[in-house]
């Protein structure tokens, strides 16, 4: 029973890793509400090459009059002194995205980063959004907006550094959190604190 009980878990998670596969490869930009930046590390307010690459992807979707919002979400580690948001939010600036044009939140995992910007859109009456980062990021965080009740669309950044071998471990990983994550819940699973991000 202990054996078959396992073969089930393995093929479950063999299940979500080709979901979250398949998901890394689809992109649908199209016009909407807002584009969402999911964050990742910033360096005294310098983005990461990682957080740059989704930020630029941005860019290009706002550029292309896709959205007139762009929503950058993000916090900061303990004596950090900007936030992931507010790095993305300078960078945007920098690069003539009017201030009027960039929404900043934060909270410290992809569900309260996702929750934060679903109060910002639904105060403004905006509901389909453009998500924009890494690949293997996109199923979960697509999954999460869509339970906000977001009409989410995928929009990963094609400039990655994280790719070929280097992604593999960032796919293992989410092949996990979005397995566990639909069952238990995504909420349930950012309260558990298990460094998903």
């Amino acid at each position: 029973m202990v054996i078959l009980l396992l073969i089930a878990i393995v093929v479950y998670l063999v299940v979500s890793g080709v979901q979250v596969w398949l998901t890394s490869r689809e992109s649908s930009p199209r016009p909407a509400s807002a584009i969402i930046v999911m964050g990742a590390a910033q360096y005294d307010g310098v983005p990461s090459p990682d957080l740059q690459s989704r930020l630029n992807e941005a860019l290009d979707l706002y550029r292309e009059g896709l959205a007139p919002l762009i929503v950058v979400t993000g916090y900061k580690e303990s004596g950090d002194r900007y936030t992931e948001a507010e790095a993305g939010g300078t960078y945007l600036e920098h690069h003539g995205v009017p201030s009027s044009a960039v929404a900043e939140v934060g909270g410290t995992d992809s569900y309260e980063n996702l929750a934060d910007a679903d109060t910002v859109l639904k105060a403004r009456g905006d509901q389909t959004v453009l998500i924009t980062t890494d690949p293997f990021h996109e199923d979960r965080s697509m999954a999460i907006a869509s339970g906000f009740g977001l009409m989410a669309f995928p929009t990963p950044t094609h400039t990655s550094p994280i790719n070929g071998w280097s992604a593999v471990p960032y796919y293992f990983k989410e092949a996990i959190a979005v397995g566990v994550g639909r069952v238990i819940g995504y909420h349930e699973l950012s309260r558990l604190r298990l460094g998903f991000g």
